[in-house]
């Protein structure tokens, strides 16, 4: 049966993007792995490397302004093997991060309809670090699953234990638990993808990502080794984006396992990760409230009675600063962007008017 755009997530969306942008009379394609400097892209007619235009480069801004893996591309192809991309179609969801150590933001996967969070039941289980992947998931517009991995480490006692604990914390999302190396839970996982939808792994390094989407592709399309029982961690893990199809139909991607989860301007993913502390919030006195030390705290008074988990709202807190932080790093990033332009356009036209 011959492949359609379909069966590589393409819907009415997209249509109706290449349409507004003119670029009916381009082929179209899916990034589906990113290079240095390069993109695997596949379509109906095969899989090509492809290379941006010069134009797209000097038009860019910034980082989310290049293709990235999931994104939907018009290409011209040059021979069997090679294309050109020649402009990104509008992205129906954007999943990104903050470097540690930059202000500008990585593009992790985009046009994503659901993300599964992964946390081994070893040494990774953390609530505060679900939380992050938690709000950058939902910042990006894309459902939330959470993947209790390595199920087979830990007693069936405490595994209920974490379930609920995870529950509690989370609401109703939906907590699938599951063991890469025994196969328990796979079936359920494979279950909930559905074709032609795209999901992407999230987690840190080795807590078997990439075991998982082996599992569910019924072989060993991504190499894993072992695990150092020293430190918990992989010796080698996925080191690039990779896109994967599923013999159901479904789409998966595999991201690098994440040191860290630094916060982007995601002050609406946090505010809907943290609901309860967000409906407090519109019972505070002061519409500014910080929940530190004004009279009239819903929040705070939520606290003092038990009411409020302190661990949350103690990560709310670091989570919040941190998107404040980022959005006015951006903020005078962009300020000294404009200052640039303004500057060059005036030496443009005095070099004009001064001229030989």
């Amino acid at each position: 049966m011959p492949l359609e755009l379909e069966d590589l997530g393409y819907s009415g969306f997209f249509a109706a993007s290449r349409e507004e942008l003119g670029l009916e009379d381009y082929a179209v394609a899916r990034v589906i792995a990113e290079y240095k400097g390069a993109y695997r892209v596949k379509s109906p007619a095969g899989e090509y490397l492809a290379e941006i235009t010069g134009k797209q480069i000097f038009r860019a801004l910034e980082r989310e302004d290049y293709p990235a893996v999931g994104d939907w591309v018009a290409v011209t192809h040059l021979d069997a093997e090679r294309a050109v991309i020649n402009g990104v179609l509008q992205r129906k969801s954007l999943l990104k991060r903050k470097y540690s150590d930059r202000s500008e933001a990585q593009v992790i996967a985009t046009n994503i309809d659901a993300a599964f969070i992964v946390a081994s039941m070893d040494r990774d289980y953390n609530l505060n670090r679900l939380e992050r992947y938690m709000a950058i998931v939902r910042d990006g517009g894309i459902v939330p699953i959470v993947v209790l991995n390595k199920i087979d480490l830990i007693s069936a006692l405490e595994l209920d234990s974490r379930v609920s604990r995870t529950a509690r914390r989370f609401g109703d999302i939906e907590i699938v638990a599951t063991s890469a190396t025994a196969g328990g839970g796979i079936d359920a996982l494979a279950g909930g993808i559905l074709g032609g939808n795209t999901y992407c792994f999230l987690g840190s390094s080795g807590v078997g990502k990439s075991s998982l989407i082996n599992r569910l592709l019924e072989g060993e399309a991504i190499r894993t080794d072992a695990i150092s029982n020293r430190t918990g961690k992989g010796r080698h893990t996925t080191t690039g984006r990779g896109m994967y199809f599923l013999a159901g139909g479904g789409i998966v991607i595999d991201n690098p396992g994440m040191r860290e989860v630094g916060m982007t301007d995601a002050d609406a993913g946090i505010e809907d990760v943290f609901a309860g502390i967000t409906e407090l919030s519109a019972r505070c006195r002061f519409k500014d409230c910080t929940h530190m030390h004004e009279p009239g705290c819903a929040v705070r008074e939520a606290l003092s009675r038990g009411e409020l988990d302190e661990e949350a709202f103690a990560n709310y807190t670091r989570l919040k600063k941190e998107a404040e932080y980022y959005e006015m790093s951006s903020l005078e990033k962009r300020d000294k962007d404009r200052q640039l332009a303004k500057y060059v356009k005036k030496a443009k036209k005095q070099l004009k008017e001064f001229g030989p």
